[in-house]
């Protein structure tokens, strides 16, 4: 069947850590079949790329969050953006992908063309907004989960009286003087544990002002298993076995914390108050009101946060905000923070794959009316893939087997003159939401996400041990799935 337009067998929508994975498994797994990877941005690493606040990192080891293809070589287990960055180029680079992007393209509109059984994909310059259209098999869209042009911030009564400067992480200005300083952070999260400890270094003082506190672990700065075993095995080596002892350590902890929450709250805090001064409010600063691992945890290498709070230039306030005034934020207890820069660390706009809507023959796909299959196609919509990982666990593990099954159903299509391959949900079925996590981004987004069903291979799993046996040795003719 041929197509009037440049046909690709697989497009993939982003070049970031996913996307650049994906790009990779297609290539040695399927080195017949052609690709190309449109990114909007001018250079490949998404999160990795965009995100330029101070002391940015991973809230994941290096051993398990990047690829299990390519070795984490570095000593640091939570790594800083930049050489995640780094780590990402260098994989596209050696690998010959670098060649497959087409920067400053956006992806503006898909829609699958029964008859011809290709997705007619429009593409647009970001630079001159001149518009193009290919033809692609298959879509794998690895292009995040949130909104890259806007971060997510309440409306703060008294904002515009502030005369001081308000910034978002997400757009963080590249010559913003904060040395010597008063600097809030708003939040409680991953960025804002991660901020406070990089902004405490020059910084007059940081306070980290929160409404609920967040599980803050220490970690060690470098993995005790990989710094033991590179002394005695190669690189490699090493790398497989913190790779899988990582693994285990990630799912044991997030069991435990699953079948006994009060032990893993007693845990926590006992690690929390050895590392912060004598007689400090542990109960009232980080005391969640959810039990560990129903949002996620942050690390904290070295226990930096807490080091910036015992030498005193940083502090915690748990409160509301009643108004921003002239000179800093005017808490609900009466209690006034003084700032000269206030920093919104107060989350992410979801944003379902990346604002793209899938399109058959014209009429748009609603995706809170699809089904997931094994968490990577959608119900009702042919040759679409989509990256979503875990939540429990390093993210990009699940990602990483999500395009080897990709390449195993491609192959599979190849050798059967398979041209479609659609996910068929039963009717009436019954479903949940997708993701069963309580942060705040993924809640005020739910009503937008496809819905995933109570059993396999509808519901999304995130145990990675029966993920392996799924992906990479599971029938892939599976009766759920319709083939043309």
């Amino acid at each position: 069947m041929q197509s009037e337009l440049p046909l690709l067998d697989v497009l993939i929508v982003g070049a970031g850590i996913s996307g650049i994975g994906c790009a990779y498994h297609i290539q040695n797994k399927c080195p017949d079949l052609s690709y190309s990877i449109i990114e909007a941005r001018g250079d490949l690493g998404g999160t990795w790329d965009l995100f330029k606040y101070p002391g940015i990192r991973s809230d994941s080891d290096l051993f398990t969050f990047g690829y299990d293809f390519k070795p984490w070589k570095e000593k640091k287990a939570i790594a800083d953006g930049a050489s995640i960055k780094a780590y990402v180029d260098e994989t596209a680079a050696e690998n010959g992908i670098k060649e497959y992007i087409r920067f400053f393209t956006r992806v503006v509109d898909i829609d699958w063309q029964s008859d011809k059984k290709y997705w007619r994909v429009t593409l647009s310059s970001e630079k001159g907004g001149q518009q193009e259209q290919i033809a692609a098999r298959w879509i794998f869209n690895a292009s995040g989960y949130y909104r890259y042009d806007k971060g997510y911030t309440p409306n703060f009564k008294g904002q515009s009286r502030f005369k001081g400067l308000i910034v978002h992480p997400q757009h963080w200005p590249e010559d913003l003087e904060y040395e010597n300083k008063r600097v809030v952070v708003i939040g409680s999260g991953a960025t804002a544990v991660t901020l406070v400890p990089a902004l405490a270094k020059s910084a007059s003082h940081v306070t980290m002002l929160q409404r609920t506190p967040s599980y803050i672990l220490p970690v060690p700065v470098d993995d005790p298993v990989a710094k033991y075993l590179r002394a005695w095995f190669s690189e490699d080596t090493a790398f497989k076995a913190a790779h899988r002892f990582n693994i285990a350590k990630q799912r044991w902890v997030y069991g435990f914390c699953q079948r006994f929450p009060h032990r893993a709250r007693k845990i926590i805090r006992i690690l929390n108050a050895k590392m912060l001064p004598a007689g400090y409010p542990v109960d009232t600063h980080f005391n969640p009101p959810y039990n560990p691992w129903e949002q996620r945890l942050c690390a904290v290498p070295g226990g930096d946060l807490f080091e910036s709070i015992s030498s005193g230039k940083a502090s915690v306030e748990t409160d509301t905000i009643d108004t921003f005034t002239e000179s800093g934020i005017k808490l609900n207890s009466g209690q006034h923070v003084d700032a000269d820069i206030i920093v919104t660390a107060t989350g992410l706009n979801l944003l379902p794959l990346g604002g793209l809507v899938p399109k058959i023959d014209g009429k748009a796909v609603t995706l809170s009316d699809c089904v997931t299959y094994k968490g990577m196609l959608l119900s009702g919509v042919p040759n679409f893939a989509i990256a979503v990982g875990y939540t429990s666990s390093s993210w990009t593990l699940k990602i990483g087997l999500l395009c080897e099954h990709l390449t195993r159903l491609l192959n599979y299509m190849k050798q059967q003159d398979y041209v479609a391959c659609t996910p068929v949900a039963t009717q009436n079925m019954e479903t949940q939401p997708l993701l069963n996590f309580g942060a705040g981004y993924i809640q005020r987004s739910l009503d937008k996400l496809p819905r995933q069903g109570m059993h396999y291979p509808w519901s999304m799993s995130f145990n990675y041990a029966e993920d392996v046996k799924i992906f990479r040795k599971g029938r892939v003719d599976d009766p759920a799935l319709k083939f043309e």
